[in-house]
């Protein structure tokens, strides 16, 4: 009978729990949760407040994109002064310090330019088997960095071809967009 893996979430769970019981130790004979750090060496105070972050920001000015990805679309915005593109999507032209921005649909083509394989993930994400993320340069010029649809990192090549296409993220159940290496690549 194998002894199964634990997780990066069970691994990051079990290193805080011996820190917990180390600080813990610590404040019952020198009275505060102070350790040293085993990689730095360096005393730390180790805070046993648990914070949990939600939040609702407003998306009212990028709403179209919101929309676009339920229409299976993605959106840019695009300065009409300068002609410059933005993505992510901003609100207002930099360049020229104004509201005048209108929508574009980006172009699905683009060239992998760069990727990586992400094995030390943040916590929230240690659900997720290893993945890879990439920058693609799509027709029009435009850089867009996504999660790469490809379990084989060594399928992929600087330089093939991709396409752009929005998804459902599961377990959570929302869309985004990825890109996805284009037939024949």
């Amino acid at each position: 009978m194998g002894v199964s893996a634990r997780t990066q979430r069970e691994e990051s769970d079990l290193y805080l729990k011996q820190l917990e019981d180390f600080a813990n130790a610590m404040k019952g004979s020198v009275g505060v949760p102070v350790i040293i750090d085993p990689k730095t060496n360096i005393a730390v105070w180790f805070d046993q407040r648990e914070l949990r972050l939600r939040f609702l920001i407003s998306v009212e000015k990028t709403r179209k994109f919101f929309e676009g990805l339920s229409g299976g679309k993605v959106y840019a915005t695009r300065c009409k002064q300068t002609g410059e593109v933005f993505f992510p999507p901003q609100v207002d032209c930099p360049g020229v310090k104004d509201g005048e921005v209108e929508w574009v649909e980006l172009p699905k083509e683009g060239v992998l330019i760069t990727y990586t394989v992400i094995y030390t993930k943040p916590y929230t994400f240690g659900h997720y088997q290893d993945y890879t993320v990439g920058i693609a340069r799509l027709s029009n010029g435009v850089q867009v960095l996504a999660w790469v649809r490809e379990r084989d990192p060594k399928k992929l090549k600087v330089g093939m071809k991709v396409r752009l296409e929005v998804v459902r993220r599961e377990p959570e159940g929302y869309l985004t967009y990825e890109l996805v290496p284009a037939e024949g690549s």
